[in-house]
């Protein structure tokens, strides 16, 4: 049309100039014809712009919900090319950060609910990333919030210095460290880079090993004293058989002696045998039999008169206070085994005229079993490890009345296998009391 327009007005021209008087008549079509092309230009280009401003605003807000379902601008030029491949790529790239966002969250949770202490760094040494339990390691209250320092975080020194060299080496560092911050708790620290990671950071782990450490000082002293117990019988069985070879099976007046010691030694390492034995089946549930309801009072009483006569002869006094009626699931064996190793114990334990009571009770649906003695009580140092295996508070003592250092171990095995507790409080020169409580039936 404007060039249409265009022509029209050179073939007025060329007219104007045969006829002059057409002058005025030009000069108004040409200033009509331009304000036309100006409006056309105006309106062209502000749809132009606004078409341009909503794929802008579609584009930029594209994972807003309320974006998503606005209709884009339609047409055949490039733009509306544009838009349907807006709109078929958007469906995707939802679907793809959806994706990445179920991802972080769950990775998110399964960090925060691990048992092992888990922290990420940047490049520039501050916290991206931190859970509880790395936290209360610390001693820090959780959470801990991204961009944190580390020297904030982390007071430890040798804990920084892990860190901080796998950011300056990018290898992987392991080391074990005592953090006072955590109650003296030993830790297992593996940190590595961040793999994957496209900005450089480092990640590490902290993995708490204390009972791994006292589960193995407990098999190394089990290891020494099973082979410190066996050797000292047997060295003395060996020394009277020599003797007794060597000539003194002739003499009248020591052989029979001689015999009753190896006899004496040989019946010890037959007890620890067989407490070893008893243990071993303990630890691996084998040969255990279904629970059955077993009556604490006639238990209780068989322990009582098996202890009866070693109590008499020590001059110790056996009372038996309250006694209810109550009933638990386990095995009647081996529960009375457990009681007749603890009156044992209070006997044998205990001053000449001393007293040992026994007493059970009813107390929010457990059974609680009491024995109490007036002996020579626990120093308090011993209370933590008495249960351990082979373990002695008076180690002369114990071996020369017949101890195998085994009892209380089998206890508190027996006990734990009735999802019941075992308790001691002692106190040096004042005697010890020992709790067992079990679920009542």
């Amino acid at each position: 049309m404007l060039l249409l327009a265009a022509s029209l007005l050179a073939l007025d021209f060329a007219s104007a100039r045969l006829h002059p008087e057409l002058w005025p008549r030009l000069l108004g079509a040409s200033a009509l014809i331009l304000a036309l092309e100006g409006l056309l230009a105006w309106v062209f280009v502000r749809s132009f712009s606004r078409r341009i401003a909503q794929l802008q605003t579609y584009a930029e807000r594209l994972l807003d919900p309320e974006v998503a379902n606005q209709p884009l601008p339609t047409g055949d030029d490039d733009l509306g090319a544009l838009a349907r491949s807006l709109e078929r790529t958007a469906p995707q790239i939802r679907g793809l950060v959806d994706t990445l966002k179920l991802e972080s969250a769950r990775r998110d949770a399964i960090l925060a609910s691990m048992v092992e202490g888990v922290l990420a760094v940047d490049k520039d040494v501050r916290v991206m990333f931190c859970n509880s339990s790395f936290a209360r390691a610390l001693g820090v209250r959780p959470p801990v919030h991204a961009g944190m320092a580390l020297v904030e975080l982390v007071r430890d020194p040798g804990l920084r210095e892990i860190i901080t060299g796998v950011l300056t080496t990018g290898q992987r560092m392991e080391r074990r460290l005592t953090l006072p911050a955590a109650a003296d708790h030993t830790f297992e620290v593996v940190a590595g880079p961040l793999a994957g990671s496209s900005t450089p950071g480092a990640l590490a782990i902290l993995h708490d090993v204390t009972e791994l450490e006292r589960l193995e000082r407990v098999r190394k002293d089990f290891v020494a004293n099973v082979s410190h117990e066996l050797r000292t019988p047997l060295a003395a069985i060996r020394g009277y058989a020599e003797t007794l070879l060597d000539g003194a099976l002739q003499d009248e007046q020591y052989n029979r002696r001689f015999i009753e010691i190896i006899q004496a030694q040989a019946t010890r390492l037959s007890n620890i045998a067989s407490d070893l034995l008893t243990l071993s089946e303990l630890d691996s549930n084998a040969g255990a039999r279904q629970p059955t309801p077993v009556a604490i009072r006639g238990v209780l009483e068989s322990a009582l008169r098996t202890v009866e006569s070693a109590a008499r002869l020590r001059g110790v006094q056996l009372l038996a206070g309250r006694i209810d009626d109550l009933t638990v699931l386990g095995n009647e064996l081996q529960l009375e085994q457990v009681f007749v190793n603890l009156l044992d114990n209070a006997v044998k334990f205990n001053r000449p005229n001393g007293e040992v009571r026994l007493e059970a009770r009813a107390v929010d649906g457990h059974a609680s079993i009491t024995i109490r003695d007036s002996g020579i009580g626990i120093p308090s140092e011993d209370l933590p490890r008495i249960f351990e295996r082979f373990y002695r508070v008076d180690k002369a003592r114990s071996r020369e009345m017949g101890g195998t250092g085994l009892g209380l171990s089998i206890v508190k095995h027996v006990i734990e296998q009735m999802n019941g507790t075992i308790k001691v409080e002692s106190r040096l020169g004042e005697g010890s009391k020992f709790t067992v409580t079990i679920p009542a039936f």
